[in-house]
């Protein structure tokens, strides 16, 4: 990913959009700390692997205690 300065990003916009367009993403920079992105506008291709194992480090952070009742939480997110 490139990263452009706000001032750079202005000037070649048409530039960054073609990027884009042929999937690259680009970091627009404002005194040095990032302030946006640039990304392709298709919807992202999900890695279930990478998922999976994002998950899973999840739940070995997480201690949960006590029983979970997936359908009472399933429930009380519909109201």
């Amino acid at each position: 990913m490139d990263r452009v300065s706000v001032y750079d990003g202005k000037a070649r916009f048409s530039q960054l959009v073609e990027r884009a367009e042929s999937g690259r993403s680009t970091v627009i920079t404002k005194r040095g700390r990032v302030v946006a992105k640039i990304v392709p506008a298709q919807a992202p291709r999900w890695d279930r692997a990478a998922v999976l194992d994002e998950a899973e480090a999840f739940r070995k952070r997480v201690q949960i205690k006590g029983r979970i009742d997936l359908r009472r939480l399933i429930e009380q997110g519909r109201r």
